[in-house]
């Protein structure tokens, strides 16, 4: 059987430059603790805990005193770099630099909208790292929405700034668009005046939704590795899915059930931008040796 893996698969370059700096300051010989799981792959924190990583959470970073702790490519809420020039943290600052970016633009647009009024909202997922992060720029005055929830706190008479979480999908962030355009317009006013759309969702997560579906439609089954919380992971196997009945979800090469590639001719093997490649490497080495 022809087993093929997706070259475009693997960590996206947010997620490689944190492991890697954990990996550089773990090796010269550092207790770095990191605040929040640096992946979402249990696999991958598993491999980094044996390296000496300790994952924190908010309290425990609360009570650290003259240590070193890694901020993961979501980025962090302004509070997060106070506390540790108070207590005297060192920070490996490992946030993504699309992301960090996008924190500076939704803090100057705050900062612009407190003079004149308007709302910023955020298209996002409520506790999502990221997110977190976003809102933390704005005081957590943000209107964050999923595209269908709190659009009733916006005001839409007057100017609208929408943002939208780096790895969300494109058709959600259009659609929630033009759900603002038309209430704008039912409330008498121009959409053209009023609402400010900026383009801030990561092209390297979400243009590999074409290649991936073009990828599963080309194999018999499609094996998709990542981790359960992934939520890059969960919206890229739908994808698949959707494309390719024959896909299935795992998180380790243990899950691969032999029946799934029976009278199969080829297996396409790809994950979301937190599957390390060498988890991907190893599930297909698996594949490889069932005997079918």
């Amino acid at each position: 059987m022809l087993v093929e893996t997706d070259d475009r698969s693997g960590f996206c370059f947010g997620v490689k430059n944190a492991v890697e700096a954990a990996e550089e300051a773990l090796i010269a010989g550092k207790k770095v603790y990191s605040l929040g799981q640096i992946v979402h792959n249990d696999q991958e924190i598993e491999r980094l805990h044996e390296l000496g990583l300790i994952t924190i959470n908010y309290d425990q970073f609360r009570k650290l005193r003259d240590s070193t702790v890694l901020i993961r490519a979501h980025g962090e809420p302004p509070e997060t770099y106070i506390i540790a020039e108070q207590n005297n943290i060192t920070l490996i600052d490992a946030t993504c630099p699309i992301v960090k970016r996008l924190q500076w633009k939704i803090g100057q647009t705050w900062k612009d909208l407190q003079a004149k009024g308007g709302s910023l909202v955020i298209y996002g997922k409520e506790g999502h790292a990221e997110v977190i992060g976003l809102m933390g720029q704005t005081g957590n005055k943000a209107i964050l929405t999923d595209g269908k929830s709190n659009l009733e706190k916006i005001d839409f008479t007057r100017e609208i700034h929408l943002f939208a979480q780096t790895t969300m999908n494109y058709s959600g962030y259009d659609s929630l668009s033009e759900k603002i355009r038309q209430r704008i317009i039912l409330a008498g006013n121009n959409p053209d005046d009023l609402l400010h759309i900026h383009s801030t969702i990561c092209g390297q997560v979400c243009n590999r939704q074409p290649a991936l579906e073009k990828f599963a439609a080309g194999h018999d089954v499609i094996i998709f590795v990542s981790g359960s919380e992934s939520s890059n992971g969960k919206m890229l196997y739908e994808v698949c899915k959707r494309i390719n009945p024959y896909s299935y979800f795992i998180s380790s090469p243990e899950e691969l059930k032999r029946e799934w590639f029976t009278g199969k001719k080829s297996a396409g093997i790809c994950g979301a931008t937190s599957t390390p490649q060498w988890l991907i490497e190893k599930v297909r080495q698996k594949i490889e040796s069932l005997d079918f």
